[in-house]
């Protein structure tokens, strides 16, 4: 953190957001004291969860790479959180030099951050926009321009599902994105769980966020499956059958040396749209 960070106005850097605590794990520049403490305190009671930061970040850029070399070259990352190395732009771009990315999170700090990003290429775009409210972001002129509704897209949700409680119903969310998308389009997802967990550490994780800008919703694996529903999963690596899979095996060459404690936390899956 540095003194002249950057913040929107009427932002409360007294409460932690969730992009801000990611970009802490991830060992960035763009969180304030309040994300930076929030974060020591996961440390304290999950000492792997940083791991599982990283490991959830390489799932993101993986995941992207492959949906791009499956032809794909319109990508939206929704809870993209603040940049940092190996952003999907970067990532895609190396498959697609044309592919278009629009960035959605509802921190205003990214829009903000962000912006140095887009440059003037017109392929890139960012807003600050809520997921809960699908119709803000599909109907965003942002999308609108860069999106192509008859082609396929990449819908990138990486560990941001999490952030929303079950009485707003995020199945449903999913599926409504899932839908304004044409058939060969991909999803890509992960989500924290409290599958096989110790229940201090996973009650210690969740009492962080109680007074966070979002609280946290664990799930279990048959919950995580149903964002899935109507979609086909692909085999998260050689030799695997189409499933879930933990964060650090997607992907993964060597799928015994990426499997970690930190990974654990964190159910993933890549799907296509039939």
């Amino acid at each position: 953190m540095t003194e002249a960070l950057r913040q929107p106005e009427g932002i409360d850097v007294t409460k932690p957001s969730p992009a801000r605590i990611y970009d802490y794990m991830l060992r960035g520049t763009n969180h304030f004291a309040a994300d930076a403490a929030a974060a020591e305190r996961i440390l304290t009671v999950v000492p792997e969860i940083r791991d599982c930061a990283w490991s959830n970040r390489g799932f993101h850029q993986r995941a992207a790479t492959w949906i791009a070399k499956q032809g794909v070259r319109q990508f939206v990352d929704i809870g993209s959180g603040l940049p940092t190395v190996g952003n999907t732009h970067e990532v895609v771009s190396k498959i697609h030099p044309d592919a278009r990315v629009v960035y959605v999170d509802n921190d205003p700090m990214v829009e903000l951050y962000s912006q140095e990003l887009l440059g003037d290429s017109g392929r890139v775009s960012v807003l600050c926009a809520d997921l809960r409210d699908p119709g803000s972001i599909l109907d965003h002129p942002a999308v609108r321009k860069l999106i192509d509704p008859e082609q396929p897209t990449g819908l990138l949700m990486t560990a941001v599902l999490m952030f929303v409680a079950d009485e707003d119903d995020p199945w449903s969310m999913v599926a409504r994105y899932v839908a304004a998308m044409r058939p060969g389009s991909y999803m890509s997802l992960s989500h924290l769980t409290d599958d096989a967990k110790p229940p201090l550490a996973v009650d210690g994780f969740r009492r962080v966020f109680d007074h966070a800008t979002e609280q946290m919703h664990f799930r279990s694996k048959a919950q995580i499956a149903r964002f899935f529903d109507g979609l086909e999963l692909v085999p998260p690596y050689v030799g695997a059958p189409p499933s879930i899979t933990y964060s650090g095996l997607w992907g993964a060459e060597d799928v015994q040396l990426a499997d970690s404690d930190g990974s654990r936390w964190l159910y993933c899956a890549v799907a296509r749209k039939p």
